[in-house]
């Protein structure tokens, strides 16, 4: 059974049309004529383009998640849809995804032609975020009927070059199908980097996708999908764009390297972190290739979802608060105390932790200082996380030998997660490099002042309360456990010396707007500029593309 086209609907421009036609009868104004305000109203909506766009992912909440990706795309996608365009989420549909708690509808089927004659059979299913953005999943047993999204017992599945690649040319095949053709492709990650290739070099005279545009979002530049390049064949890449400037690296194939070069437009998830990958280390190889895109590259902070982070309304936390009652707060650290085995001391700060237990996260500088820190200073530690077990087994051994101090717990859980903001009084985040990082902007809206390492998206949304007065947290340079140390003294040391100052960091990153909206606003206006440099370059008559060579059917 093929995929069948969707039913016919009313346009947002027929509609908008006759919502002006009525608006300009109900005004008492010669015929014709509007108040200035509203003229400039009615203009503005005439100029705003009403944009198809298809968020296309690895991951989405609630379905399918591993890291702050799959939230990114819940969250972004409501935020498009509020600006009124027509949004669509597509991800695979891996066998992980709890059927029984959502409803999924089968829409039918198509054929996904690869490379060296290879034909997929895909079956392609719709779900709904929130109600009513639709989510498509596209099922293959083969590739995704797997226990992990990724690896398996911490081993990468050694064909994710074959499974990836096929989803992002059956993105195109469905939109085609389906007669859904999209102004805008968001991929993300290297994961569907390719699909910004597949875009690029179908033929051009026959692409129902030549007014379609690409954005590749960069989430972490040191995963970037490298691969034995006899998978090019497979692919359906023609082996002249083996070269260094395109797909080669070191003699493999770097799929995310590929996706800077064909995608339109580039955006990383902090301004900061746009920038410090230009940089040879930032940039871990692709510096000098996103240095030639540098006018095509932006940096976007992620937002939060107020939904689902903010005190105020928090169903997961004992007590409810904002920053004009702070009491709450006193008896979410009390609860957080009692569940954690911590003698519980409202006069003792919390310094708590929610974090992966890898290097990135800087867990080893944490690791040199930590037990120093518990037998000198006066305060209590607690930590959410997992990763190596060489840190796991560290923090439960701290455990034990700081017992009523220092507690952690190894695993995950979305309450204590939310515990731990919001009873925590101060929140270690020293990160080596963090892209964006949401543990800092979750802990400021929780009015828990974050210590934090200067990099990335930390510095893009912490302010030192030592520099200014409208700081909002503690700030460390050096990736040296001695400037960790440092840090984290002078922050307990004001906190006994010097108790406002801490309340006045609190109540400023309690009042931020960390919001997707203002974040889905910045994405809109790239998309609508790349979507009508794409518009002009047809009209003009100049189609011309460097890449027509090599064919998608080899």
């Amino acid at each position: 059974m093929a995929l069948a086209s969707p039913k016919r609907k009313t346009t947002t421009a027929t509609k908008k049309t006759a919502k002006s036609t009525s608006s300009k009868k109900a005004t008492a104004l010669p015929k014709g004529q509007l108040p200035v305000k509203e003229l400039e109203k009615e203009e503005r909506k005439e100029t705003k383009m009403k944009l198809k766009i298809l968020l296309v992912a690895s991951e989405c909440s609630p379905y399918a998640k591993v890291g702050g990706l799959a939230d990114m795309i819940f969250s972004l996608s409501r935020s498009l849809a509020k600006l009124e365009h027509e949004v669509k989420v597509i991800i695979p549909f891996y066998s992980v995804i709890d059927k029984s708690l959502y409803n999924i509808r089968f829409l039918g089927s198509a054929c996904v032609h690869m490379g060296c004659n290879c034909e997929h059979w895909i079956g392609l299913h719709e779900a709904s975020l929130d109600g009513n953005i639709p989510l498509w999943l596209v099922e293959y047993a083969d590739y995704f009927n797997r226990r992990g999204i990724y690896d398996e017992s911490g081993r990468e599945y050694t064909d994710n070059a074959y499974r990836f690649g096929m989803f992002s040319k059956a993105v195109l095949e469905i939109c085609k199908e389906m007669g859904w053709i999209p102004d805008i492709f968001h991929v993300n990650d290297w994961q569907t980097s390719l699909l910004s290739v597949f875009l690029k070099i179908w033929p051009n005279l026959l692409s129902p996708f030549k007014k379609s545009a690409s954005l590749l979002t960069i989430h972490n530049i040191c995963y970037q999908g490298k691969y034995d390049a006899m998978v090019l064949p497979y692919l359906g890449i023609d082996w002249k764009l083996f070269t260094a400037d395109t797909f080669e690296d070191y003699g493999q194939i770097n799929l995310l390297k590929a996706g800077i070069v064909y995608s339109d437009f580039i955006t990383t998830v902090s301004p900061t972190y746009a920038k410090e990958i230009l940089e040879p280390i930032g940039g871990a190889g692709l510096s000098e290739i996103l240095r030639k895109r540098a006018d095509t590259l932006m940096g976007i902070l992620n937002g939060v979802d107020m939904k689902v982070w903010n005190p105020k309304i928090d169903p997961l936390i004992p007590v409810n608060y904002d920053k004009t009652d702070l009491k709450g707060k006193l008896l979410c650290k009390e609860a957080l105390q009692e569940k954690f085995g911590l003698r519980k001391a409202p006069n003792i700060p919390i310094v708590g932790m929610v974090s992966r237990l890898h290097v990135q996260k800087g867990i080893s500088l944490l690791k040199s200082i930590l037990k120093e820190a518990l037998a000198t200073e006066d305060f209590q530690f607690v930590l959410l996380g997992e990763g190596e077990k060489e840190f796991e087994d560290f923090f439960r051994t701290l455990s034990m030998e700081f017992s009523g101090k220092a507690a952690s717990f190894i695993g995950f859980s979305e309450e204590l997660a939310h515990l731990i903001f919001a009873g925590s009084d101060f929140f270690l985040m020293p990160s080596l490099y963090e892209p964006c990082g949401l543990g800092q902007l979750y802990a400021q809206i929780y009015g828990t002042v974050p210590i934090a390492r200067a990099t990335g998206g930390i510095v893009d949304s912490v302010l030192d309360i030592r520099q200014d007065s409208s700081g909002t947290g503690f700030l460390f340079h050096q990736p040296e456990a001695t400037a960790l140390l440092e840090v984290l003294k002078t922050a307990l040391g004001l906190w006994k010396n010097n108790p406002q100052l801490i309340q006045t960091a609190r109540i400023n990153g309690m009042g931020k707007n960390f919001s997707w909206e203002e974040s889905a606003k910045k994405y809109e206006e790239i998309y609508t500029k790349i979507v009508q440099k794409k518009y002009s370059s047809i009209t003009s008559h100049n189609p011309h593309n460097p890449y027509l060579s090599a064919s998608l059917f080899p």
